[in-house]
């Protein structure tokens, strides 16, 4: 559900050029007794021309608030600018 949402978001409102995104939740499975089931934590590997204007912290800025009603209920989304 949430990886098609952040998809979805991230398309609909940055140019991507490449855009991959990673359900690494089973990565956490036993961190205070979470299972590793779901969708809990993300890693965003993205390139857009525009982010050659801005710097890391803007876009950074720029995907949390595109994803700002997502970031409330899942736990971790890392960010990788390629």
């Amino acid at each position: 559900m949430y990886q098609q949402i952040i998809q979805a978001k991230l398309t609909e409102n940055i140019n991507c050029t490449s855009l991959e995104i990673i359900n690494e939740s089973n990565l956490h499975a036993g961190h205070n007794g979470f299972s590793g089931e779901g969708e809990s934590h993300f890693r965003i590997k993205i390139s857009a021309p525009e982010f050659k204007q801005l710097s890391r912290i803007e876009i950074h800025r720029k995907i949390n608030k595109i994803l700002a009603k997502e970031l409330a209920t899942i736990h971790a989304l890392a960010i990788e600018i390629i």
